[in-house]
């Protein structure tokens, strides 16, 4: 019998295959310490979708972009991430239009040579075992401006005098568009409301970009209506102002761009899992609606009736954030702070699968929202930056054994030692 290193069939290259999956599980034949996996480890199938575990790596924006183009960076960055275990990675906020972009180093999906790059991605990302995704996302009235370490929102060393990128850094600040002529604040662009031919136009070129993402090959599509960004001002009466059907104090009229493009989303990526990230709520002072009836910003409230409609639209999975939109927001910031809005719109609307982020850092933390039924899965972002090896540290914590990669094997013999513990004894370790 010949033993051998085994190749991923059909890769472009040579990759050892796991097996089982990076982030897997393994028997609880050979490890009885896995007869009762924490629900942090409990695989998650979604429109035939298996995901190996519920830990999942935020869309991460990177300013590393070439006119839209992903870059050997995005290729180390993302496949960084599914060589360690995660079970799902989401590529960062790619536009389906030039202008929707954040910034100029932005990513894109507007243009057919923009798939090849992104396909190498895709697929060096499947041959780990790891499902990968792409957020779609149009930056509205935050668009056409600079990189966070150019105006120096992070490292107060210096600082450009506002965040906008000038035509001459490759910007577009004459073609920034919103629901209303409202800016974020005085540093940001002046947004020119979006005509309804204009609204048309932008679900025609999204399904153009979806249509790239299936060339592509990803497994997932997050739709990005948090955080300010185009759809979430069209949500928000602090952002939308309009008189016609697209705006003012109805919640139907302010819902129907954003339903409008989640349908034609829907309808164009049919088989596969659709997820949409939204901001539960603005964070501003005062009530989401008044004494006189009228909505003063947008909430939890509105929040459960949006999530009901994109239930409805056959939406799989809803990414619940918060804030992004109103400058002068107070957050309350602290260990899983925007948990509370996931497990109110998880009893509000139980058939759909919710996603928890926010200053979620440590392994017991994240399975008690699990446990807890909060959520269906955690969403990690800067915790992954600190210690990408973070599903493998968990496993270690919680007590049962997962795939590292092959080539990663050696740093992790603690944890792949077979032995006997039950799922008693081990939520009385945890403190669970």
């Amino acid at each position: 019998m010949a033993f051998r290193n085994k190749a991923v069939p059909g890769a472009d290259k040579f990759y050892p295959l796991n097996e089982p999956k990076i982030g897997a599980s393994y028997s609880a034949e050979i490890y009885p310490q896995n007869h009762v996996l924490p629900k942090l480890f409990e695989p998650l199938t979604i429109k035939g979708v298996t995901f190996n575990n519920r830990i999942f790596v935020s869309p991460m924006c990177q300013y590393s972009s070439d006119n839209g183009h992903a870059t050997d960076w995005h290729l180390v960055h993302i496949g960084g991430f599914a060589t360690r275990g995660a079970g799902a990675v989401t590529m960062e906020a790619t536009a389906y239009v030039p202008e929707g972009r954040i910034s100029p180093e932005d990513a894109g999906i507007w243009t057919d040579s923009q798939i090849a790059p992104l396909e190498r991605i895709v697929k060096f990302a499947q041959s780990q075992g790891t499902k990968i995704g792409i957020q779609l996302a149009h930056a509205g009235r935050k668009a056409s401006t600079q990189a966070p370490w150019v105006h120096g929102d992070i490292a107060h060393t210096w600082h450009a005098p506002n965040h906008v990128s000038s035509v001459e850094e490759g910007g577009w600040p004459e073609n920034v568009y919103g629901p209303s002529e409202i800016p974020f604040s005085d540093k940001y662009p002046a947004p020119k409301p979006l005509t309804n031919e204009n609204m048309t136009l932008l679900g025609e070129k999204l399904v153009a970009a979806i249509e790239r993402c299936k060339k592509a090959g990803f497994d997932f599509i997050e739709l990005h209506f948090a955080h300010g960004y185009l759809a979430h001002t069209f949500l928000s009466p602090l952002s939308n102002t309009r008189t016609d059907e697209f705006g003012g104090q109805p919640l139907e009229n302010r819902m129907r761009f954003p339903l409008q493009i989640v349908r034609h989303a829907r309808k164009e990526w049919s088989d596969k899992p659709l997820f949409v990230r939204i901001s539960a709520c603005d964070w501003a002072e005062g009530p989401e609606k008044g004494a006189d009836g009228l909505w003063k910003q947008w909430g939890i409230m509105q929040s459960a009736t949006f999530v009901q409609e994109l239930k409805n639209i056959g939406v799989d999975l809803v990414d619940v954030s918060s804030g992004g939109l109103w400058e002068q927001q107070k957050i309350n910031v602290g260990p899983g702070y925007q948990v509370p809005f996931a497990e109110q719109l998880k009893k509000s609307v139980p058939d759909i699968i919710i996603g928890a982020v926010g200053m979620i850092t440590t392994p017991k933390q994240a399975e008690s929202y699990l446990q807890d039924g909060k959520a269906d899965v955690v969403y990690l972002a800067r915790e992954l930056i600190r210690d990408p090896h973070w599903p493998m540290t968990a496993a270690t914590e919680l007590g049962v054994a997962i795939k590292p990669a092959n080539q990663y094997e050696r740093g992790w013999v603690q944890m792949l030692i077979p032995h006997a513990q039950t799922a008693e004894g081990r939520g009385k370790e945890q403190g669970m």
